[in-house]
């Protein structure tokens, strides 16, 4: 099992102990080593619920399942395990960056219960990929998702393991002589669900406070909670998940951008939507 005390010294023996390291120098490593180093970050419930050996990366069935994008030449890193190869959701996928300003850049998290329904949210009725609708939209399997529960941007339910997962990144960041971890969440859902996390905001704060300020009563986006589509039904200003889709909908008259967070070592105490709900 690894947990948040053994991720540096687990580290520190794979790298030689230096000081400082970007994601580039660590790229530098044996792919053997890389494969250890990286999945160190991969929740340790991930191997257990599909059965999946940390020491070799193999299933049940004795496949290979690890997926890593680590080329010396590269500043990036993506790390993705599946319960099978060739499955075309991974169970864990994540992509991790260095930053013009040596920081680290977290671009993609996802951590998928890939034996749950799937919902296409990710491609539209002809068959298009929507990219997280900026090009299209699939209506009916947005429908789908909201009406079980998922948020904006799922195609399969999560394993609720994000808690699980930033202890573990907080360290590997340490080890790495870093001092903050930097992200733009992909959705509202995400911000909130970063807040909880000690993460602060490098840009967008205000706009975070005009949004919750909006969905009070009498709020300009509480007024168009109009039940208009399914997604601006009243009542959705009260959860985390309600407003995520209206925002997802377009309620805010613009595109989600120009928001980006920071989590330093010892966290930041910001909440934008007081005694949330998810």
């Amino acid at each position: 099992m690894v947990v948040e005390a053994d991720v540096r010294k687990a580290f520190d023996k794979l790298t030689g102990q230096a000081s400082h390291y970007t994601i580039h120098e660590l790229n530098q490593l044996p792919n053997e080593t890389k494969a250890q180093l990286y999945s160190l970050l991969i929740p340790d419930k991930v191997f257990q619920l599909f059965e999946i050996d940390r020491r070799d990366f193999k299933n049940k069935d004795g496949e290979h399942v690890l997926r890593l994008v680590a080329d010396c030449t590269c500043t990036f890193v993506i790390i993705e395990i599946s319960e099978h190869p060739g499955d075309g959701d991974p169970i864990f996928s994540l992509e991790i960056e260095d930053t013009a300003f040596c920081k680290i850049d977290i671009n993609f998290l996802i951590i998928n219960d890939v034996r749950g329904p799937r919902f296409d949210t990710d491609i539209d009725q002809a068959g298009r990929r929507t990219k997280f609708a900026t090009v299209g939209r699939n209506i009916p399997e947005e429908i789908r998702a909201m009406n079980s529960g998922l948020t904006p941007g799922q195609v399969r339910p999560g394993l609720r393991l994000f808690k699980d997962f930033v202890p573990l990144a907080n360290a590997f960041v340490e080890a790495m002589g870093q001092d903050m971890v930097i992200v733009e969440p992909l959705g509202y859902n995400n911000a909130i669900i970063f807040e909880s996390y000690g993460f602060g905001y490098i840009r967008g704060l205000r706009k975070m406070e005009e949004i919750n300020e909006g969905f009070q009563p009498g709020g300009e986006l509480f007024e168009k909670l109009d039940g208009g589509t399914p997604f601006r039904r009243p009542g959705m200003e009260k959860t985390v998940r309600g407003r995520s889709w209206a925002i997802h909908d377009g309620i805010l008259g613009e595109p989600w951008r120009g928001i980006e967070m920071y989590r330093p070592s010892k966290g930041c105490t910001v909440g934008t939507f007081p005694g949330w709900i998810y």
